[in-house]
């Protein structure tokens, strides 16, 4: 009798299949979207590894080491937006594995999951883990928008926005819609009194982490001195590909230019910024005189250096961390 019986259901095949953790699961799928992302393109993407194919090597090299620096900065502004010291090793590799999260989820959501469990793990309660998300956010954002202020008014004739901006009401059609979705947000968080109640509560507990961080020149530096340099160090990483390829664009234009692909591409909702960034980044390099071939070439060696090439790695930090329950 007991050889006739089934197999035991924690030896089924099925149930085994059952059993993987969803999160393991998860952590492979940046690797289909890029995958997917590299079908739709393939002729760009053809075009421009043959392009890469005959760059200098030495500068794609500068261009990784300045990619793992990115991280440091990373780092420094996560730690700029509590008040208590964070464990500097899984901070950093937290970061990494951020990295990888990142294209999971839009608009940046993934890399705050991770730092959101990561800061969690560390004893800092819900609502000030929230808040300096929220004061990453916000430093990241200001200092961007700031730094590409400073370099079109030094560099005026930089970015050619008359050739960006097409003719008619599209503008003035979109900040129609932006001022409706604020209003409709505010009249929701109005009528709304447990809404309303937790969001006071949420920036009044910002507020406070806030001046209390500035209060601390450490940890000031570590916050706007890491946004500052974040950006900075991607658009280096640019401009080592740009040198790689011989591209006719002098540095300045290059960093004008990624920072304001960059900010443009925060609007639309793609995960790790996929199908988004690029076509952004490559339009934005020819409105400041980059050939169409060679901007597309560059575009891609860029993402090669800080997406595709971190990609693997970061999936093993990130299944690595969650495992020994770091995050």
């Amino acid at each position: 009798m007991p050889d006739t019986l089934p197999l035991p259901l924690q030896r089924h095949p099925l149930n085994r299949l059952r059993q993987l953790p969803v999160r393991r699961i998860i952590c492979f799928v940046p690797f289909v979207l890029v995958a997917v992302w590299a079908v739709g393109n393939w002729p760009l993407v053809a075009s421009g590894v043959s392009r890469l194919g005959g760059a200098d090597i030495s500068w794609l090299l500068m261009g990784a080491v300045v990619t793992g620096l990115c991280w440091v900065a990373a780092s420094c502004v996560r730690q700029g937006t509590v008040v208590e010291r964070l464990p500097t090793g899984r901070l950093l590799a937290s970061q990494f594995a951020a990295g990888a999260a990142n294209h999971l989820l839009p608009a940046g959501l993934g890399a705050h999951v991770v730092t959101l469990r990561f800061l969690r793990g560390c004893g800092i309660p819900l609502d000030r883990s929230t808040a300096a998300l929220a004061l990453y956010s916000l430093v990241e954002a200001v200092a961007r928008i700031g730094l590409l202020l400073g370099l079109v008014l030094a560099f005026p004739d930089a970015l050619r926005l008359d050739e960006l901006v097409p003719p008619g009401s599209t503008v003035p059609t979109a900040l129609l819609v932006a001022v409706a979705v604020i209003g409709a947000a505010v009249i929701v968080l109005l009528s709304i009194p447990r809404l309303r109640r937790f969001v006071a509560g949420f920036l009044r507990t910002a507020l406070t982490d806030a001046r209390a961080l500035h209060k601390r020149p450490a940890r000031a530096l570590a916050l706007w001195g890491g946004a500052l340099a974040f950006p900075l160090l991607q658009a280096a990483v640019l401009v080592c590909v740009a040198l790689a390829l011989e591209l006719p664009v002098s540095w300045p234009y290059i960093v004008i230019a990624y920072l304001a692909a960059s900010i443009a591409a925060g609007f639309i909702p793609a995960p790790g910024g996929i199908g988004s960034v690029e076509p952004a980044l490559a339009v934005a390099l020819v409105t400041v005189g980059a050939p169409l071939v060679v901007a597309t070439a560059t575009v891609l060696g860029f993402r090669f250096l800080t997406v595709w090439m971190p990609l693997l790695p970061g999936v093993a930090v990130l299944a690595a961390l969650v495992r020994w329950r770091v995050l």
